[in-house]
């Protein structure tokens, strides 16, 4: 049998309104986000862990295409396989319902919890706090985005004990249709810190990155590029060698920011005043 996917903590979660999926997970493991994450816009997603087969994210996203309900996904996956006793399963689908599997082969503590529009779910923890602080994280920060979400569900888990055999490795995965990269891509975020002493925290701080330059701040937020401004932006593009917004954009990849020569997203007009000293 496979090395088992260790002292490992998960929730799998959507937001209907947001039309997104994700799941957020950190093990003792060496690049758990090889493993355990997977997930599909408007058709659901899954957590694979324990002694993980993986099989269950691919197989277990075409049932939920082809209709199935999370806990059908989850009766029919564990039902077919042998070695069932000793794998951990969390699904969610596309109308938010949950579903999870504890085998009763599973290190202590393990268990799950599910609500609407989530599954939590952990083995070899500290004890059933760890699950239990992922649901009410999640139950309580519906104001915010999906993934900073997911990843103040892991913070809180750890918190409250975590793994029993310490940390190494977090991933977060959210997927919404054509909210990837310039609108072609489905996979709105995929981050991985697979082998670090804080994983969660630099987990936290990569997505913080993630989000300063591939984010969209509100377009009631952005600053009409006039008079003053204007003029000390072109000022500082040219101590920094360039003639355009869109140029120094591009080099410094925050060209998702930059839409015309008309406004200017606050993120990016922040990101130039302190490039340009």
């Amino acid at each position: 049998m496979a090395e088992p996917v260790v002292a490992t903590y998960s929730i799998v979660a959507c937001d209907l309104e947001g039309g997104q999926w994700g799941v957020a997970v950190q093990s003792k493991f060496l690049a758990v986000g090889s493993v355990v994450p997977w997930a599909e816009p408007e058709v659901g997603a899954i957590a694979t862990q324990a002694y993980a087969n993986p099989g269950y994210g691919p197989n277990g996203l075409a049932l939920l295409r082809e209709g199935l309900s999370a806990s059908e996904v989850v009766e029919r996956l564990t039902s077919e396989d042998e070695d069932r006793d000793q794998r951990q399963l969390g699904v969610v689908d596309g109308h938010g319902g949950s579903a999870s599997w504890t085998g009763p082969g599973c290190n202590d503590w393990a268990g799950h919890r599910t609500g609407e529009g989530y599954a939590v779910q952990g083995n070899i923890l500290v004890g059933e706090e760890t699950v239990a602080a992922l649901a009410t994280t999640f139950e309580a920060s519906a104001h915010l985005p999906l993934a900073q979400r997911l990843i103040e569900c892991l913070a809180a888990a750890q918190a409250a004990g975590g793994d029993r055999r310490g940390q190494q490795s977090a991933s977060l995965l959210v997927v919404q249709k054509d909210g990837g990269y310039a609108g072609l891509s489905d996979v709105l975020v995929d981050l991985r810190v697979d082998d670090d002493e804080r994983p969660i925290q630099e987990l936290r701080r990569i997505y913080e990155l993630h989000h300063r330059l591939f984010g969209l701040s509100p377009r009631e937020e952005w600053l009409p590029l006039e008079g003053e401004l204007r003029a000390e932006v072109d000022e500082r593009l040219a101590r920094l060698g360039y003639d355009s917004l869109d140029a120094w954009a591009g080099v410094e990849n925050l060209e998702e920011r930059v839409d015309g020569e008309g406004a200017i997203d606050p993120v990016v007009l922040d990101a130039l005043r302190e490039a340009s000293g």
